[in-house]
């Protein structure tokens, strides 16, 4: 006799999905290695990468599947699980591809892939530039980890018809992050300050992808009626924002052994940012101009990091991120309150994964 499933919690909920995405890619890796063992840094890559990870977006969308679906669609908890570990990949992606594009050389405490790969191609003793070398696998294993997506969602388990209606959200998180990155992009090269623009970054480089979009494939899963979907779009863009502004704050101000990444990196990449946007408006002439110098200047030492800080307390920046910040949460909060009848698990645990999504320190 089959023994039943243990109660769904974020804890039990984090461990499925992390057998899933594991199993999924050493499927994947096998794959590699039948085609050529030359193929194997890069799966190796790959596993590093998904071995960590705060699975947000897995959870975000599991808990908006189960605070309405119907006793027989929870009986395909495991499977739905598997739907939604599916985004891990999606992630990977863009974390791959964002660090190419920002040059990183660290994430969660390791080397970034591409990193990774260009140091593949130096103990090798390979021609050519090994730089060089190391964007291309990246860029091509990001490519690999977009097309998982799809692959390990439709081989889920759940029924094909249940997927196909909670597909555009899957497609519309794709279009919305890689529009989201382009923008950012472009605020960067551009210098861009105005508020509405970068909201327009934020929006949709984080929220709509972090929260709001997984919200509501797990609400298309469970075929949520057309108001809990709206709710989940309140809720979603209120802490995916919180989110993301949450990130601009660590990027700056983050303790690198907890963020892995170093410190001030941000800064030394020109990200243009609420948290710069507001400094800038604020600052003194003088103040303006240090910051127009420094930022985005690769070869930032402690000195600088720590003068810009300086400048982004003095001008309160950092206040007012903070407000925004404690400001968007409650009204997530206040939204979720209001969303009812709700099942009082998924309930607890979206107002845990707004508080943990907007006070967190990596």
């Amino acid at each position: 006799m089959t023994s039943p499933p243990c109660p769904l919690t974020t804890t039990v909920l984090r461990e499925q999905v992390q057998v899933h995405v594991q199993q999924f890619v050493a499927e994947q890796a096998m794959q590699l290695h039948q085609i050529s063992p030359l193929l194997d840094p890069l799966a190796q890559a790959i596993h590093t990468l998904i071995a960590t990870g705060k699975r947000l977006r897995p959870a975000f969308a599991v808990w908006g599947w189960w605070a309405v679906a119907s006793p027989t669609q929870r009986e395909q908890r495991e499977q739905v699980i598997a739907a939604c570990a599916s985004l891990e990949l999606l992630q990977a992606c863009a974390l791959i591809h964002d660090d190419v594009m920002d040059a990183s050389d660290l994430r969660r405490g390791q080397p970034t892939v591409h990193r990774q790969v260009e140091q593949l191609h130096r103990r090798q003793g390979w021609q050519g530039d090994a730089a060089n070398f190391g964007r291309a696998g990246a860029i091509l294993l990001g490519d690999l980890a977009l097309g998982w997506t799809d692959q390990m969602y439709f081989s889920s388990g759940v029924e094909p018809q249940t997927l196909l209606r909670a597909k555009p959200a899957l497609d519309a998180m794709r279009l919305q992050v890689s529009a989201g990155q382009y923008l950012d992009v472009v605020a960067q090269a551009s210098g861009e300050t105005d508020q509405a623009a970068l909201e327009r970054v934020l929006d949709y480089k984080s929220a709509r992808y972090t929260v709001q979009g997984p919200l509501q494939l797990g609400g298309l899963l469970a075929d949520a009626p057309q108001p809990v979907l709206a709710a989940y779009a309140t809720y979603g863009q209120a802490v995916g924002r919180a989110f993301q502004l949450r990130d601009d704050l660590l990027g700056v101000f983050g303790d690198p052994i907890i963020t892995g990444k170093p410190a001030g990196d941000d800064l030394r990449e020109g990200k243009r940012t609420l948290l710069i946007a507001y400094a800038l408006t604020h600052a003194t002439p003088t103040h303006q101009k240090e910051v127009h110098h420094a930022l985005g200047q690769p070869d930032l030492d402690a000195g600088q990091v720590e003068l810009l800080r300086e400048i982004l307390i003095q001008t309160g920046a950092v206040r007012h991120v903070e407000h925004l910040i404690a400001t968007l949460r409650q009204q997530a909060l206040t939204t979720l309150a209001q969303l009812a009848p709700l099942d009082p698990h998924a309930h607890q645990a979206l107002e845990e994964l707004a508080l943990a999504a907007t006070q967190r320190e990596h």
